[in-house]
């Protein structure tokens, strides 16, 4: 979630209730600007804007989608599996990958036809250290292309994996992973 300030790398200095303050805190210094920082926070905003699949106006299902075999969204460990109700128990449920379905959007366009988009697969890992991932299975896409990667300074994504690859994500980093939709249309 971002704030206004954030992309200026701004501090409200605890105060979660800084908009009433004339002051220094809720102030924006925009000399200050953390270029590096400022990117990231426009490469976020240009990915949201251009893809449907991050302004759902509907809940998931999380059922597989009109019999293709797969979900508008599913869960998946670091080794690829998909997660069960158990495996949010365990130590590695602080790294887990998220899959968004791009082609399982409910929402219509302005002439009712389908809206599709690309699909997305979030890889979180809230772990100090490196994790490496499994990229699930073909179910879910064969090529991925790297779009975001917080470790970077610019947010940049670097490079492609496919289905069945690993793809190790520093500590503290979320890497999100696109493929192509089948037949795109945007709202």
């Amino acid at each position: 979630m971002l704030v206004g300030g954030d992309e200026l790398g701004r501090s409200k200095q605890g105060n979660n209730n800084a908009y009433c303050q004339d002051n220094e805190i809720s102030w924006f210094d925009w000399g200050a600007v953390d270029e590096s920082l400022l990117a990231f926070t426009r490469r976020v905003i240009e990915i949201r804007a251009e893809h449907p699949v991050f302004r759902r106006r509907r809940w998931f299902k999380g059922r597989p989608v009109r019999g293709a075999g797969i979900t508008d969204i599913a869960w998946f460990r670091p080794d690829g599996a998909e997660m069960n109700d158990d495996d949010w128990q365990h130590d590695h449920a602080r790294s887990f990958a998220v899959f968004l379905n791009g082609d399982a959007l409910r929402d219509v366009d302005e002439d009712g036809d389908p809206v599709r988009d690309d699909s997305f697969l979030l890889l979180f890992n809230a772990h100090r250290e490196s994790v490496s991932f499994t990229i699930p299975s073909e179910t879910v896409g064969t090529a991925w292309r790297a779009v975001l990667d917080t470790s970077s300074d610019t947010g940049d994504g670097a490079g492609k994996v496919a289905a069945g690859k690993t793809l190790a994500v520093p500590g503290r980093t979320v890497v999100v992973l696109a493929r192509p939709a089948r037949a795109r249309r945007t709202a």
